[in-house]
């Protein structure tokens, strides 16, 4: 499964902008898609274009009360809490949103969130404590750290300011996840090879994800576009590559689910340039 790109800055800048990617360790792959750190070039926040994505989003500004949770959603918006410039985010698989904030994805729906209101008090220590560790990567230690916290102590019994724990379907689940794959596997073949019908599928999706398996794998042709885009691909390879049949279909399915071209949503994820950094436990970014 490829990253997906949450947010782009919604007006192009000459400032660059500094990125710092984790991917989930082993124990919270079920749960977690990766982390990503984030500063604006000034440090302030700016406004951000919310791009199609079929996961959940946990943001946390360093500035801000608490952090929000960022739905998922078939179209791009500017709606909501969008403005956002030093922090930290945590993609969340329906797994992920379902065991640790105690409610199926779908009831996020396109919508931001406040953290606290899901997790309660413990949600404003969370800005304090990452804005003051020592760069990026002890920042990505204290995330995995909390997460496998959390889930030690649900599986203990405790819950999350009572929260309950939503588990999918292991079809929706697994159905999920293939539709994000390189494979790009129809519904219909990826029905039959979980033994379920298509229709039970289809109404499992609904019931956790609040998308069908279609918009999920429409969305995931999309960001295979967009991280191809950001990559520095040229339109035409990056249409072939992510499943359009050519460059008219691209650019009909950008301007639906973004409102853009393809040629603007390639300026938006390619400027300003970004300085990037992979942090690990062995090394970290180079600026905090």
């Amino acid at each position: 499964m490829g990253a997906h790109i949450h947010s782009v800055p919604a007006v192009i800048s000459a400032e660059p902008c500094e990125v710092a990617v984790r991917p989930a360790p082993p124990a919270l792959k079920p749960y977690v898609l990766g982390f990503s750190g984030f500063r604006s070039g000034s440090g302030c926040p700016v406004e951000h274009l919310l791009l199609p994505l079929a996961s959940t989003t946990v943001i946390v500004d360093f500035g801000s009360p608490s952090g929000i949770v960022s739905g998922a959603r078939e179209v791009a918006t500017t709606r909501g809490g969008t403005s956002w410039g030093h922090g930290v985010s945590v993609g969340l698989t329906p797994l992920g949103v379902g065991t640790l904030l105690g409610v199926p994805m779908r009831e996020l729906g396109e919508s931001s969130v406040a953290l606290a209101d899901l997790l309660g008090p413990a949600a404003t220590e969370l800005p304090g404590r990452l804005g003051a560790a020592g760069g990026w990567g002890e920042r990505f230690d204290l995330l995995e750290a909390v997460l496998e916290a959390a889930l030690q102590g649900l599986g203990a019994g405790v819950r999350l300011r009572g929260a309950r724990s939503v588990t999918p379907e292991p079809a929706v689940l697994t159905a999920w996840r293939r539709l994000q794959s390189d494979s790009r596997p129809t519904v219909e073949r990826l029905a039959g090879e979980l033994g379920v019908t298509r229709r039970r599928l289809e109404r499992g999706f609904r019931r956790h994800l609040g998308m069908s398996p279609a918009t999920v794998a429409r969305i995931a042709r999309f960001q295979r576009v967009v991280g191809r885009l950001g990559a520095g691909a040229a339109l035409s390879d990056a249409a072939a590559d992510s499943g359009y049949a050519d460059h008219p279909h691209l650019a009909r399915e950008t301007r639906a689910m973004t409102g853009l071209t393809p040629t603007a949503l390639a300026a938006h994820l390619r400027t300003p340039p970004l300085t990037v950094s992979h942090s690990s436990k062995t090394g970290g970014a180079r600026r905090s």
